[in-house]
């Protein structure tokens, strides 16, 4: 197996990002490779703008799954490489075009050399936003061919290449989007007291939401509120009648999701009340945590501890939030983090992994799966 061409198809899908179910250009890309690939050894059937991809087995008794992300991000590149997006403010600034070239290294290698179960490979659309695997998990095609076994991996842009981070149980965390609108009285800037101004309504409310993780989240747990946009008003001398805050939830446990989104309510609806507006909450796409299961993960462990040519690190949990847990919540399996060393961390517009680590990879994952 050549397996410099899946750094090329690194290269190749890194100048087409696409955002979630709209990844077109995406499937035509992995359809046109796939085709070339002997056809009596697979099946494909679409779903939506994915893919999967089933590869016969010679005396199959399960079916182990494999899942790649393959969507990109509303992000502007900031790279120079000769091989940067093509497509202004879209970038695979979270390594989607990493794991989607990794899989496809994974899937060849098992086309030409069968094993005795059958393989099924899941290009996943809409991983980013607004979530791609709650519904997949939920269509005829994927409950046809539903895995006994599944994993996953992330590239990791802290770790260095060789560096493969995992450890049993919970991985990432719950997580939720979060919209809230706000509606007042605009006016002129010189007649305060004939208006209800949003912005200050909004600065207001921002302060009161970082009161929940510190006074409101059992310390021994974790969570994070954050808010990354703030919109409101049209000039500098009109009073704002609306503004829009958006942002993120993450917590570790669901516990902790629900008593957040309880106290946002109870904030939101004092902001209303205080300020003499309207508020409309929306929670977006939510996450459900990424859990390793026991004994799958126990098993990729002790074989990553008799390769030489891997760091195995057993890691802590971290606040970043994956739709795969869905998967794993339905599925035993797990994900892992694959170590990439990249100055720039993940959603980075200048994020640019070392591309040594796809040969890695694909070489590290083909032995696991021989293990199974």
């Amino acid at each position: 197996m050549e397996q410099s061409q899946f750094v090329h198809i690194r290269r190749e899908l890194h100048k087409i990002p696409e955002l979630g179910f709209k990844e077109f250009k995406t499937q035509e890309y992995l359809l046109n490779y796939l085709q070339r690939l002997p056809d009596n050894r697979y099946e494909i059937r679409k779903w939506r703008t994915g893919l999967l991809v089933k590869i016969f087995g010679t005396n199959p008794s399960k079916i182990i799954g494999y899942r790649t992300d393959i969507d990109g991000l509303p992000v502007e590149e900031q790279t120079n490489l000769p091989f940067k997006s093509e497509h202004e403010g879209r970038m695979h600034a979270c390594g989607h075009d990493f794991h989607m070239s990794i899989a496809l290294g994974v899937l060849t290698y098992f086309v030409n050399h069968p094993i005795k179960d059958d393989l099924l490979f899941i290009f996943q659309p809409a991983e980013e936003g607004p979530g791609g695997a709650e519904p997949l998990l939920q269509s005829k095609e994927f409950k046809e061919w539903k895995p006994d076994l599944i994993f996953a991996l992330h590239i990791a842009p802290e770790y260095p290449v060789g560096t493969i981070a995992v450890k049993e149980g919970l991985l990432f965390a719950n997580t939720s989007e979060l919209f809230i609108d706000l509606k007042g009285k605009g006016g002129h800037a010189a007649y305060p007291h004939q208006t209800n101004d949003m912005v200050v309504a909004a600065s207001y409310l921002v302060t009161q939401l970082q009161s929940i993780v510190s006074r409101n989240v059992d310390p021994l747990d974790s969570a994070v509120i954050t808010v990354g946009k703030i919109t409101g008003g049209t000039v500098q001398n009109i009073i704002a009648e609306n503004s829009r805050l958006e942002g993120t939830i993450r917590t570790l446990s669901v516990e902790a999701m629900k008593k957040v989104k309880k106290r946002i309510e109870a904030l939101v609806k004092g902001v209303e009340n205080g300020f003499e507006c309207e508020a409309k909450i929306d929670y977006g796409s939510m996450y459900h945590q990424v859990y390793n299961h026991e004994r799958p993960t126990k098993h990729f462990i002790e074989f990553l501890k008799q390769k030489n040519d891997v760091n195995l690190f057993i890691c802590k949990e971290a606040m970043t939030g994956e739709d795969f847990g869905y998967m794993l919540k339905e599925i035993p399996g797990f994900m892992f983090w694959l170590g990439v060393d990249s100055p720039y961390g993940l959603h980075h517009a200048k994020l640019n992994p070392k591309e040594s680590a796809v040969d890695f990879s694909i070489n590290t994952i083909v032995e696991y799966i021989q293990t199974l």
